[in-house]
């Protein structure tokens, strides 16, 4: 599982390396007209602005969907995202409320809410891993000469659109009974006072990456029970000190928490790595201070590093419940950002705000240590840390690494020159079982480490070899490791050719 999460991460992080873009633009469209996001703008820049930032955060399942099916498969190539846009697609059109209302011969108004909420991460996850699993089972199937046409890579988005059909119906049953679970339980918490708004603020960020979060707040923002907070908030009305209190300890975290633990990621980045991480963290950390939006910052850890988020889910409950304690109120129309809570200090019924700022230089604080310490302390695989891969090559031959030599492979280059020697180093395809490059290393998952030259390896003038286990070894390169990658998957190409010939 441990594996499977890294690996998924890592995946994500194509997906994620937009973001950062798309909330800027979103950012500086807000900051010039606050009435832009709610279509009530009047400013042409800041609506142009917030529909570019928008197409890509709106669709931001179906960026994952092919982001993982691409990064899960054995050679990165497009026909698995392909078929994993497809399973998305199928799913989310099958279970839509206007696709059930066909389906099932009834009106749109009787579709059970919960499909409403089903183009989410977690649909694209499951589609995405789907197609990268029969991508790397099937590719290589030949079909009878009839169908040959349909053989290989051709065969993946149709395996995939039939999986997903069955999928979809069991999703049918399935994703109702969750969603309306999460909404009893979200009734249940509502009468805990502050620690039930400390309970809600841990389990949204914990659903997140299922979807499943909206379902827990249309209980309290909106009105489905009578609570209401976040309509009640903006019309004044209600109890001063109460409403909002859904909606406070949000701020604290999205505008200080998040850029605390955005910089202590950034401080545990390695050294080569260090300007590709501030590049991300800064454009993550701006977004989700100044308008709350987060997907940057916690997509770049949540799956790479789960336990990292549970912390993360923990403390933004800790934030709602000491915001909620106190009655520190403030809401917001769109998200916790700057804006927002600037908006919302107009608000005759916001009590107290400022306590928020001063709730959440705290928690910059202790987002930013508490970070710092389980990163180092675990050795967390946070951005710069060595699990945001850009790709990973499986080598099924079994070949010699000497002919890659002897065959001329060895390139001129200094990038060709460092792939041979490390491939023959590690004893070529004959030992090796796969490998993927980092921001700054090659990892290789071996039939047996110890078989590994470590020393010809450190004498090609690499920082470092780490070799973590029996199976497991990593060749520390540089930020230019892709291309010394690149050079390998050629020699193993070559490998694989001159074996076939």
């Amino acid at each position: 599982m441990k594996n499977y999460l890294q690996n998924l991460g890592k995946s994500i992080m194509l997906p994620v390396s937009i973001l950062p873009v798309a909330s800027l633009l979103m950012g500086i469209g807000y900051w010039i007209d606050p009435a832009g996001l709610s279509g009530a703008g009047t400013n042409t820049i800041a609506a142009f602005l917030i529909q570019a930032g928008s197409a890509v955060i709106n669709n931001l399942p179906i960026l994952f969907s092919v982001g993982i099916a691409t990064g899960l498969s054995k050679d990165g190539n497009g026909a698995a995202g392909l078929s994993g846009l497809v399973g998305f697609l199928i799913v989310t059109s099958l279970l839509s409320v206007d696709g059930l209302a066909i389906l099932l011969g009834i009106p749109a108004e009787q579709v059970p809410m919960a499909f409403g909420a089903t183009k989410n991460v977690f649909i694209a996850i499951i589609a995405g891993t789907v197609a990268a699993y029969l991508y790397n089972r099937y590719s290589s199937t030949k079909l009878p000469t009839a169908l040959a046409f349909f053989s290989g890579r051709r065969l993946i988005p149709i395996l995939t659109a039939g999986a997903m059909i069955i999928i979809s119906a069991i999703l049918f049953f399935v994703w109702p009974v969750a969603y309306n679970a999460l909404v009893s339980f979200g009734t249940f918490i509502s009468g805990l006072g502050a620690f039930g708004a400390g309970l809600y603020g841990f389990f949204n960020k914990l659903l997140i990456p299922t979807g499943l979060h909206h379902a827990l707040n249309s209980v309290f923002w909106f009105d489905l029970i009578g609570i209401n907070d976040i309509g009640n908030f903006w019309a004044s009305t209600g109890t001063k000190g109460v409403t909002g209190m859904y909606q406070a300890g949000f701020f604290p975290i999205m505008m200080f928490g998040l850029p605390g633990a955005a910089l202590a990621m950034y401080k545990n980045a390695e050294p080569q790595a260090k300007k590709i991480t501030a590049g991300i963290m800064i454009a993550g950390a701006f977004a989700s201070f100044f308008t709350g939006i987060t997907e940057p910052i916690e997509f770049s850890f949540m799956f790479a590093a789960p336990g990292l988020y549970l912390l993360h889910a923990f403390l933004t409950g800790v934030s709602m419940f000491i915001a909620a304690t106190f009655h520190w109120t403030a809401g917001f129309g769109f998200s916790a950002g700057l804006v927002d809570y600037v908006l919302s200090l107009r608000i005759p019924i916001a009590n107290q705000p400022l306590m928020l700022l001063v709730l959440g230089a705290v928690m910059f604080v202790v987002y930013y240590f508490v970070f710092d310490f389980v990163i180092r302390k675990f050795d967390i695989s946070t951005p710069g840390r060595g699990t945001n891969v850009t790709r990973e090559v499986e080598a099924g031959a079994e070949t010699s690494a000497a002919n890659a030599v002897t065959a001329g492979i060895a390139s001129d280059d200094k990038y060709g020159r460092m792939a041979t020697g490390i491939y023959s180093a590690v004893c070529g395809d004959d030992n090796i079982v796969s490998y993927y490059n980092c921001a700054t290393r090659l990892r290789f998952e071996l039939k047996d480490a110890d078989k590994v030259d470590q020393q010809a390896i450190k004498n090609l003038g690499v920082p470092g070899v780490n070799q973590l286990d029996k199976n497991h070894l990593h060749v520390i390169v540089g930020t230019e490791v892709q291309f010394v990658a690149d050079e390998m998957k050629k020699i193993s190409d070559a490998e694989v050719k001159d074996g076939n010939a």
